[in-house]
């Protein structure tokens, strides 16, 4: 079982852009939030896997803090089925330690053990050191399907 492409598109304009899903149940059919607010994205060492938090395996250099995004079409650009940042995702610079960023995800939290609503692969992988700043471009998408 598969969704159409159309419901996968208005599914993440839903979860990204804020903006409604009509006729689902009634006229009025999936509603955004009254406050669009932000989603939180963060790296990882490892996949977080199906049942990991934001947490997972998150990186933990000196400097390092998840980056939030509006929910909105000036913080997430979708073309069909998959979404992306619609400007690059800097994250604070390495002051101290290192790590390797393998992965991504995509949650509900600023900072603590939040709900992942999407995670991926980065390629390539981001090697942290003092005086990087790792940075997701806007070719970092992810697809619905």
């Amino acid at each position: 079982m598969s969704k159409s492409d159309a419901f996968e598109s208005a599914l993440l304009a839903l979860i990204f852009q804020n903006a409604n899903i009509a006729n689902v149940g009634d006229a009025t059919g999936l509603r955004g939030a009254a406050a669009a607010g932000q989603l939180f994205v963060a790296l990882h060492t490892a996949d977080p896997g199906e049942a990991g938090t934001q947490a997972t395996s998150e990186v933990a250099y000196t400097g390092y803090a998840r980056v939030g995004i509006a929910r909105s079409s000036g913080g997430f650009t979708i073309t069909g089925n998959s979404v992306s940042p619609a400007a690059n995702v800097d994250f604070p610079a390495c002051t101290a330690g290192s790590a390797t960023a393998t992965h991504f995800s995509v949650g509900v939290a600023a900072s603590g053990a939040g709900m992942v609503l999407y995670k991926g692969a980065l390629t390539p992988t981001i090697a942290i050191a003092a005086g990087v700043t790792p940075r997701l471009t806007t070719v970092t998408a992810i697809t619905e399907d």
